[in-house]
Order: C-alpha cells, then sequence, then structure tokens
C-alpha cells in the first residue's frame, strides 16, 4: 500500500493536527518537512499553505480535509462521535478554532514571541500585552467547555480535541498564557492528560 505523506513543518499546530490523527488511526506515515509556499506545497495548496498530503493519486491541502480523510477512509476507532448532534458540536468547535480562537492565540499570540518581526529579533511585548486580555477570555471559553466532561465534545477523544490540544501545547509553556493555564485546574489536567496518549507523544515538534 502507498505510504501516506503528510507535508509541512512540524512546528506547525495544524500540522501537528494530521499527524495526531494518522497516529490515532495508526496509519503509516512519512513526515516529508516542508515550508508554506515551496513547490511542493504550492502544487497541491492554491494558498501556498501548510500541512498537504499525498496518497497515492491523492492529493489534499487544509487540514481538515486531510484530517477527515484519514478518519474516514482508514481503518481504527473514529475521531467523530457516533452522535450526529455531537458530530455537529464537533464541526461547530473546530470551526471556533479555525476561525476564532487559531487567529488570536497563535497567529497573534504565539506568533509574537516566535516570529515577532522586531528589529532586534526579540519578542514583540506590546502586542503581547494589548492581546493577554483576549487570551484569557478565549481560553476561559475553553476551560467552560471543557469542565463539563473533561473533553470538548462528549465523553471521548474527537476532532475536536485533536484541534484544541496542539495549541493548548505551546501556550501552556508561554508566560502570560502559562500562568492562565496553571492557575485552572480544568485546563491543566487536560492537558496533562492528553498529553499522556501515544498519538500526543509522538508528534511533540522540536522546539527552538
Amino acid at each position: 500500500m502507498t505510504t501516506v505523506q503528510i507535508l509541512g513543518a512540524p512546528q506547525s499546530t495544524f500540522v501537528r493536527v494530521v499527524r495526531i490523527v494518522a497516529e490515532e488511526k495508526r496509519v503509516p506515515y512519512e513526515l516529508v518537512p516542508a515550508r508554506p509556499h515551496t513547490a511542493e506545497i504550492d502544487a497541491i495548496h492554491p494558498l501556498g499553505r501548510i500541512p498537504v498530503l499525498r496518497h497515492g493519486d491523492v492529493t489534499l491541502c487544509e487540514s481538515k480535509a486531510i484530517a477527515l480523510y484519514l478518519d474516514r477512509f482508514f481503518d481504527g476507532p473514529s475521531l467523530m462521535p457516533t452522535s450526529p448532534l455531537e458530530q455537529v458540536k464537533v464541526e461547530q468547535w473546530i470551526s471556533l478554532v479555525l476561525t476564532g480562537f487559531d487567529p488570536v492565540l497563535v497567529r497573534g499570540y504565539l506568533l509574537a514571541y516566535v516570529f515577532p518581526g522586531t528589529a532586534d529579533g526579540q519578542p514583540d511585548h506590546d502586542k503581547i500585552a494589548a492581546l493577554v486580555p483576549q487570551v484569557e477570555a478565549h481560553l476561559v471559553i475553553l476551560e467552560r467547555q471543557i469542565a463539563a466532561t473533561g473533553q470538548v465534545v462528549g465523553d471521548s477523544f474527537t476532532l475536536a480535541d485533536v484541534y484544541v490540544l496542539p495549541i493548548l501545547s505551546y501556550l501552556k509553556d508561554l508566560p502570560e498564557s502559562g500562568r492562565i493555564i496553571a492557575a485552572s485546574k480544568t485546563l491543566s489536567d487536560y492537558i496533562a492528560r492528553h498529553e499522556e496518549r501515544p498519538s500526543l507523544r509522538a508528534t511533540v515538534p522540536p522546539r527552538a
């Protein structure tokens, strides 16, 4: 059988999302390191974004499409609930991550540390300070959602958790968000429990 190839930078939260799905489904795959807008990526993604997937004659872009392909076309426990209502709620939370949480927590706050664009390459502390109230508000929303069952949706591990955990994994190690998470037993326990999953342990990205 042709090996699945996942192309992208392992530090990307969205690349880690699809890798976690592959690990959960026990799909053998090759991680091909690639940056956005390189020729390999541009050949598959019209906007040059990562991750992309190659599997024989199948090429896919966008993490959600790749995650659903891995979940639906391969054996192993499904990462979508059996309940139609809970399936819709998983879709709802993935959308919230993509359109709301990622822009603030990753593209805004995290990247102000990692790719600050400052003259000396140091974190953009003005931008970080301005974003902290939004970071806290978003983490409170997640805390409230997770508090009921210990998962984002329902009482089992789903694609909603797969989308949330790579973000929280970074945030727990940053000063402001780390303090917020440490003060929340719900979030701290959620992260610690899930970081013991083999799929998360196998996909920890290299840190700068």
